[in-house]
């Protein structure tokens, strides 16, 4: 059924596995990272919930054992109330190099990482490159944050803006900035295209200027700039429509 079968502890960045917390979760990791599956965990008190039984459905249909491990369960999970963990082999990815990507520099909240993996999902761009220093992708709470959207996405780690360039020299690059040169509204996304978006806490540096188009929402001066996740949102969807 899988490759190993780990001693389930609370999650730690060094381990070889993490875990799907919840129905929902767990069934996009049943559907889509099959071969990532080492086991399925089940509470005996769950709540019989829809979704509890799709996860029933297909293990049975794709022959995987369901253990009903409440102590384990509730040692491992974050919340309560957690019916169901899907345990899973960490795995690496490839970007599609003819596909649109997103490109997050230096994100380091775990929220934010997950909703922006559900609005790419949503906007139709799978290929996510993370510039280091970055937050875990496969930190539960990223994982449950995403709702599953996280199994059905590429996503690469970079050294470096330098080293994603070599490697997908061919993208059109759109830098977002407080101070970039041109209004979003005015912009018209060439495909492939790289949007680039800096960190929660400084943006991008002024570097970044030079690697392409650089992009501004506009805003009122009430605040000193938006959450990344909603210039992202904002980013994917002015795009979606040219």
């Amino acid at each position: 059924m899988g490759i190993f079968s780990p001693k389930l502890k609370k999650y730690q960045r060094k381990f070889d596995y993490s875990y799907a917390f919840g129905p929902y979760p767990t069934i996009d990791l049943l559907k889509h990272k099959r071969d990532s599956v080492l086991k399925v965990l089940l509470n005996s008190n769950n709540d019989g919930s829809e979704g509890v039984q799709e996860v029933e459905r297909l293990c049975k249909e794709l022959g995987i054992k369901i253990e009903e491990q409440d102590r384990a369960i509730e040692k491992i999970a974050f919340k309560e109330n957690t019916y169901t963990v899907g345990v899973f082999k960490k795995y690496e990815c490839e970007l599609e190099g003819e596909k649109n990507h997103l490109v997050l520099v230096e994100p380091r909240n775990m929220g934010n990482l997950g909703t922006i993996i559900r609005t790419m999902l949503a906007f139709g761009v799978k290929n996510l490159a993370i510039i280091r220093p970055a937050v875990d992708i496969f930190d539960p709470k990223v994982v449950s944050s995403t709702m599953g959207a996280i199994f059905q996405v590429n996503f690469k780690y970079y050294e470096s803006m330098e080293e994603y360039i070599k490697e997908f020299s061919s993208h059109h690059i759109y830098t977002f900035m407080l101070d970039g040169a041109k209004d979003i509204r005015e912009v018209k996304f060439e495909g492939p295209f790289s949007m680039v978006q800096g960190s929660e806490s400084s943006g991008l540096p002024e570097k970044f200027k030079s690697l392409g188009q650089s992009v501004y929402i506009p805003q009122s001066k009430d605040i000193d700039s938006l959450n990344l996740s909603v210039a992202t949102a904002i980013g994917l969807w002015e795009s979606s429509k040219k």
